[in-house]
């Protein structure tokens, strides 16, 4: 089933130096793909929340935030937040366990449900609520493989090449997108999302992005019964959870992609392996998360996700 608001209500009871996880370009790519798909209510929200020459109305424009306040002193707390560190064996074994990765200060995924909860709370301040949205772009990072894995804190450990320059494997994947976009798009991210879009309503994504938004329950749990205490018991892994199947869906790729890499190859070359089969996976994700985002604020705001 698709996820509905009951089981965004599921999301709240969960409240409670590591690299951009797209790089700011896949951040903004996320954040004007989900802007293509809200609905009147979600749209009217974002519109209003993020007005002013900052963010002018706007998810792109908005999309990079979390990312660039989490070095600010105030904004510290923040940096666990943007991943859950997988504590599985890619290339043998990729595994994502809430309770086993996403102890302590939190993860991404206790994140996302905390910030589900604040921007619906109308007795929050306006910029409580704009930031709760900005945070809420945690869907995006969720796409990336790197975000859901643990070891060598998700690749910034590992050192590699990219476009004949050191680099580590997670930051990589920034170079891959920034290489995409000069190659393909003419430097535009306007571009790129206007083809991922296309590719979503009428192109080779139109068949499969209605499952992008389904999450199979693993049980018969009730969804209007839950509570805090339930949902914090070691058998959430068994309940349906929009957010932790997507976390695992990234995750997959660590076994089957990410970990492919040859670390004596520059992996930003155009005649290397792992850039073209790199490409189709970050393209498909910034998608599939872009969509993700407009369907959950969709739910949120309008009732239903609003989408095919």
């Amino acid at each position: 089933m698709k996820f509905s608001l009951s089981f965004i209500l599921l999301c709240l009871s969960l409240s409670v130096e590591r690299v951009y996880g797209w790089g700011m370009k896949g951040h903004e790519a996320v954040g004007y793909a989900a802007s293509d798909f809200l609905a009147p209510e979600a749209s009217s929200f974002v519109e209003t929340s993020l007005s002013g020459p900052q963010y002018h109305s706007s998810l792109g424009f908005a999309a990079p935030w979390a990312d660039e306040v989490r070095r600010q002193k105030g904004y510290a707390w923040s940096a666990p937040l943007h991943f859950v560190d997988a504590e599985d064996q890619p290339p043998t074994e990729c595994s994502v366990n809430q309770k086993r990765d996403c102890a302590g200060n939190g993860c991404i995924l206790t994140a996302i449900a905390n910030y589900t909860s604040r921007v619906v709370d109308t007795s929050l301040s306006d910029s409580d609520r704009q930031e709760a949205l900005k945070f809420i772009g945690f869907i995006g990072d969720i796409g990336q493989p790197l975000h859901v894995e643990g070891i060598e804190r998700g690749g910034n450990g590992i050192h590699v090449q990219c476009a004949g320059k050191k680099n580590n494997l997670h930051s990589v994947h920034d170079g891959i997108i920034n290489k995409l976009l000069d190659d393909n798009y003419d430097g535009s991210v306007i571009q790129w999302v206007n083809s991922l879009t296309e590719r979503i309503q009428t192109g080779e994504y139109q068949t499969s992005a209605s499952n992008w938004i389904v999450c199979e329950p693993g049980s018969n749990f009730h969804w209007e019964s839950v509570n805090a205490q339930t949902v914090l018991e070691p058998s959430l892994d068994d309940t349906m959870n929009c957010p932790l199947v997507w976390a695992k869906e990234s995750n997959a790729y660590d076994c089957s992609f990410v970990w492919t890499y040859d670390s004596y190859e520059d992996l930003c070359s155009d005649d290397n392996d792992y850039y073209s089969g790199a490409v189709p996976i970050i393209e498909m994700q910034i998608a599939k998360q872009g969509y993700r985002l407009a369907a959950w604020l969709n739910v949120l705001f309008d009732g239903k996700t609003n989408l095919p």
